[in-house]
């Protein structure tokens, strides 16, 4: 079934269910499993230039034969681009190695945090401050944030001209992050999950397997249904075509309700132990 689409805060469309790069090697691979997830319907592409592939994403999206206005590209600024003119830098640094004219989205990838700055909270308004330019010059049709905490999105609302449309957390079973997706949703800023199966974390999760083994389905697939049926969208990522394949195909089953809770109430696991509050990269 073909990627379902969810409307941002600003109008935008936004499809439902991304492809995500993260830890693709650039090159061949990149290239290869980003083609083949356009073939298989995914229309969301998701990268950063930290995983250091935008140059072969760019590739595959010239080479798959969609075009490029029918397409959904993400990228994220990195930590060490944070400012008002370094960040302007980066997001053409960014453009030039996709090969884009424009992005969907463009997310700040993780906040400036207090353990790193004194400062944080103006490092944060002032790229945000370029963010909204770059916005209202027409080169991003949509932006938003990446890993940022209640702490963060409280602080940047003092100042922000334009809400963010998109929060892009770490978000799977067993890790919910409750707090800041509640205030997502009370904000009207669509959640996105990264690493919706836990990096592969979870799927010998003994729940997990029975509730796909009842569902006939993997658990890759029942993490990521659970994901759209809690209103979030997830962005797996695979470089197997099979996989690829199959993470899409969660349009045409539903998860019950009291299989939902039974998720819902999941003990944390799979985690992958940053705190957007204390990291130090």
């Amino acid at each position: 079934m073909l990627n379902k689409t969810i409307v941002l805060n600003n109008g935008y469309e936004i499809p439902s269910v991304g492809f995500g790069t993260w830890k693709t090697p650039d090159g061949e691979t990149a290239v290869m499993a980003v083609k083949k997830a356009v073939e298989c319907g995914y229309t969301h592409i998701d990268t950063a230039a930290a995983y250091k592939n935008e140059k072969s994403v760019g590739a595959a999206i010239r080479e798959c034969g969609v075009p490029r206005e029918q397409l959904f590209v993400t990228s994220k600024l990195w930590n060490t681009e944070r400012g008002y003119e370094k960040t302007k830098a980066a997001f053409y640094k960014t453009l030039e190695d996709l090969g884009l004219d424009y992005l969907d989205l463009y997310l700040i990838h993780w906040p400036a945090n207090a353990v790193q700055f004194d400062n944080w909270a103006e490092i944060n308004a002032e790229t945000w401050r370029a963010f909204e330019e770059l916005y209202e010059e027409g080169k991003i049709k949509s932006i938003g944030l990446s890993n940022f905490m209640v702490c963060h999105l409280e602080e940047l609302m003092k100042t922000a001209k334009i809400k963010p449309m998109v929060n892009q957390i770490e978000y799977h079973p067993g890790y919910m992050q409750d707090g800041v997706v509640d205030y997502c949703k009370k904000n009207g800023i669509c959640v996105e999950a990264w690493s919706p199966i836990g990096s592969g974390r979870l799927l010998e999760n003994p729940l997990l397997l029975e509730i796909a083994a009842k569902y006939g389905r993997s658990v890759a697939q029942i993490c990521i249904r659970w994901c759209l049926q809690n209103d979030i969208l997830p962005l797996p990522k695979s470089v197997t075509p099979s996989r690829i394949e199959e993470n899409l195909k969660v349009f045409d089953f539903e998860i019950s309700d009291c299989d939902m809770k039974r998720i819902n109430a999941m003990e944390l696991c799979g985690w992958s132990g940053h705190r957007p509050e204390s990291v130090t990269f």
